[in-house]
């Protein structure tokens, strides 16, 4: 998919969150006020782990059973998860999927693609909703832009939604909607440790340390290298099942994120590999054309874990300093400026006073979890391409207004949480919190 066919995409999705909340109330809905205290001390008191969400509200992807936006975090009680304990929570495009501790998958948002995993034909809820078809307890999610999947304990691959290059990996004559979570029997016997799910394609480790991936291949963001017939004309580049990343053979990888264009993955010595669309700096080595197969930013220490995200990247080196590059887009670098970075910078400020544990990367903002704390900078919705009506659709940020911070700002909302993880949508986030008492 080229950049255009992209950004169409990109404004289908805002053009949809207008529409749908115009038929819902009229105008717009947006909340500027977070949780109230109170909300907060009765989900702690439950004892448990939770999320809270923020951001743009559209299709119910917040799981507050409404279509408000919020600016602020606001919590989700554990009695909408059957009272459990949260492991896990994951935002896609337009829609959010909740891991509890039980193994249980539950979703909210758009479903314009099946992408919710429920059986109902609705194109969204705003209520959350339980992936009841799984027959396995689930330890891992991942959501794209359009499509979700789940790995359960004993390492089988669960897929649904939107399947129109094969980011299911269910195989070139499998429908192009799959609106309920379908196994990916093409790995049987293949035990898959972590998924991640990109814009239109998917990227899995197996038990062994192999890098797999599949779906959308154009601008090289599978990482197979292009192809061509006898008269020079490029073959396609999807893959409709997973395919083994041959140049990654041997190696040994314990980190992977697909992005909007591009891929990166981390192997067990600590050394980065990127490979996709490099249009506009998003990687770590100048500029250069787009790369098919994986190649070494070697300006980075050690590292443990990678984010991508449209057009932007992050890693967490083993020392839990972060380091980004791209494009830099409203900031979402953090690196004080909005000048595109060609090479890794280390993200200064308030975020490096101590380790870094955990980061994502939306469309472009970024958020990361450091000292029990969520910091979040770049696109606030002010600055962003989709303003309509004089009304923001930002709120990512959670800082209680829509502007853009080029550094991490702390989200400073109460004093008893400790932060667990994090993780960016399109324009909305959700965090993992617990009691810090």
């Amino acid at each position: 998919m080229g950049i255009s066919r992209t950004h169409a995409c990109m404004k289908k999705i805002a053009f949809l969150s207008n529409l749908v909340n115009k038929r819902a109330s009229g105008s717009r809905l947006f909340s500027v006020e977070s949780g109230r205290r109170g909300d907060f001390d009765e989900v702690l008191s439950r004892g448990k782990r939770f999320a809270a969400v923020w951001g743009n509200g559209d299709f119910g992807r917040l799981g507050l059973c409404n279509l408000e936006s919020k600016w602020r975090p606001n919590p989700i009680p554990p009695s909408a998860f059957g009272d459990q304990s949260l492991k896990e929570v994951a935002c896609g495009g337009a829609h959010t999927l909740f891991l509890t501790e039980n193994g249980d998958v539950y979703a909210t948002g758009l479903n314009d693609f099946g992408q919710l995993g429920i059986s109902e034909t609705q194109d969204y809820s705003p209520e959350l909703r339980w992936v009841s078809s799984i027959p396995k307890r689930i330890v891992k999610i991942s959501a794209g832009y359009h499509h979700s999947a789940a790995v359960t304990e004993d390492g089988e691959l669960y897929s649904w939604g939107k399947n129109a290059n094969g980011q299911l990996g269910l195989g070139k004559k499998a429908q192009k909607i799959i609106p309920i979570p379908c196994k990916v029997e093409c790995l049987e016997g293949v035990a898959i440790r972590a998924i991640s799910l990109g814009f239109e394609h998917s990227i899995a480790i197996t038990d062994n340390g192999e890098a797999l991936s599949w779906g959308d291949g154009e601008s090289g963001r599978l990482g197979h290298g292009h192809e061509s017939s006898i008269l020079g004309f490029q073959k396609t580049s999807s893959e409709y099942t997973p395919r083994l990343i041959k140049s990654l053979e041997g190696i040994q990888v314990k980190s992977v994120s697909a992005g909007m264009l591009h891929s990166a993955c981390i192997s067990e010595d600590g050394s980065v590999y990127v490979f996709g669309e490099k249009e506009l700096g998003k990687w770590g080595f100048g500029k250069a054309k787009n790369v098919t197969t994986p190649s070494t930013v070697n300006a980075l220490p050690y590292s443990d874990e990678v984010a991508c995200g449209a057009y932007h990247t992050c890693v967490i080196t083993n020392g839990g300093e972060l380091y980004s590059w791209g494009t830099n887009e409203n900031g979402c670098l953090g690196i004080g400026c909005t000048n595109v970075s060609y090479s890794p910078e280390r993200v200064q400020g308030s975020l490096s006073t101590q380790p870094v544990i955990k980061v994502s990367c939306g469309w472009k903002h970024t958020a990361a979890v450091s000292g029990g704390h969520v910091y979040t900078w770049g696109w606030g919705g002010s600055n962003g391409t989709f303003q309509d009506d004089g009304h923001s659709p930002g709120g990512q940020l959670g800082q209680g207004d829509d502007m853009d911070y080029v550094e991490p700002m702390l989200l400073d909302f109460h004093k008893s949480i400790r932060a667990l993880d994090v993780s960016c949508g399109f324009n909305h986030t959700a965090g993992l919190f617990e009691s810090s008492n």
